[in-house]
């Protein structure tokens, strides 16, 4: 890999990379304050928002100010998957959200978390997040939402539509991610 240069590291979409990284301590506030009132469900959507307005803003920054980065290929999927599992585990703890899902979504991202470490050392470059791992990610999210609006008992249907679609994601983009690096690996 390159070296990392100082101008590659502290750019303005990095930084936004890691705010969503430490929304995580405001969200475990509000997430474990769920059944104290419903003004913490709100707070949590509204963390959960400001999040996905992040990971929204720190792509479109990087790439309108030509500051695409190495690091930054690194650091915005790696805070998505830190904030999705930091979730899912307080969720599990909670009962919030069924053994399985929780096992299937900490799998996911381990599984590409150590296997984007293997096809970096393989490629010496990352490979970027595509479509369906961004989709997955809004996927669990829609899930979160609805578990933080209590959706299994007001709205039943969506709740499991939405986590089975979201399972479904889950494979999809591990087996997309596993081609793409074979192919990658192969190629180079």
């Amino acid at each position: 890999m390159n070296k990392l240069k100082k101008e590659d590291i502290f750019t303005i979409s990095n930084f936004i990379s890691f705010v969503r990284i430490l929304l995580f301590f405001p969200i475990y506030y509000t997430l474990s304050n769920l059944n104290a009132g419903a003004s913490f469900r709100y707070w949590t959507l509204a963390l959960f928002f400001f999040a996905y307005l992040t990971d929204i803003s720190d792509g479109f920054l990087a790439r309108k100010l030509n500051q695409v980065t190495e690091m930054g290929k690194v650091i915005d999927p790696l805070a998505d998957k830190i904030l999705v599992a930091l979730i899912s585990i307080q969720l599990f703890l909670q009962g919030d959200i069924p053994a399985f899902y929780f096992y299937i979504i900490i799998a996911r991202d381990v599984f590409i978390f150590t296997g984007g470490i293997f096809v970096s050392k393989k490629l010496g470059r990352v490979l970027p997040s595509n479509y369906w791992g961004k989709a997955t990610v809004v996927s669990i999210g829609l899930y979160f939402i609805i578990v933080v609006l209590n959706g299994k008992i007001e709205t039943p249907v969506l709740y499991y539509f939405v986590e089975y679609l979201s399972i479904f994601m889950s494979f999809l983009s591990v087996i997309i991610y596993g081609y793409r690096a074979y192919k990658e690996i192969k190629e180079s």
